[in-house]
């Protein structure tokens, strides 16, 4: 197993959630129309990896408690 990169902390912004699909092309783009359909969102993103990542505004701005 190779070695990971260091990363720096994540931010993120209250009401945006960051979604990692793994599936198969088919059920991904399932997944993806039907967030679509509900929120607003990215362009979604494959890697080679084989999962998909995108980010939707799920409309809450109250910020996370810890």
């Amino acid at each position: 197993m190779g070695r990971r990169d260091t990363r720096e902390p994540r931010s993120t912004l209250p009401g945006i959630a960051e979604i990692r699909i793994t599936a198969d092309e088919a059920t991904t783009a399932i997944v993806v129309d039907a967030l679509r359909t509900q929120f607003t969102t990215t362009v979604s993103r494959r890697y080679t990896s084989g999962n998909t990542y995108l980010q939707l505004d799920a409309g809450c701005t109250d910020p996370d408690p810890d």
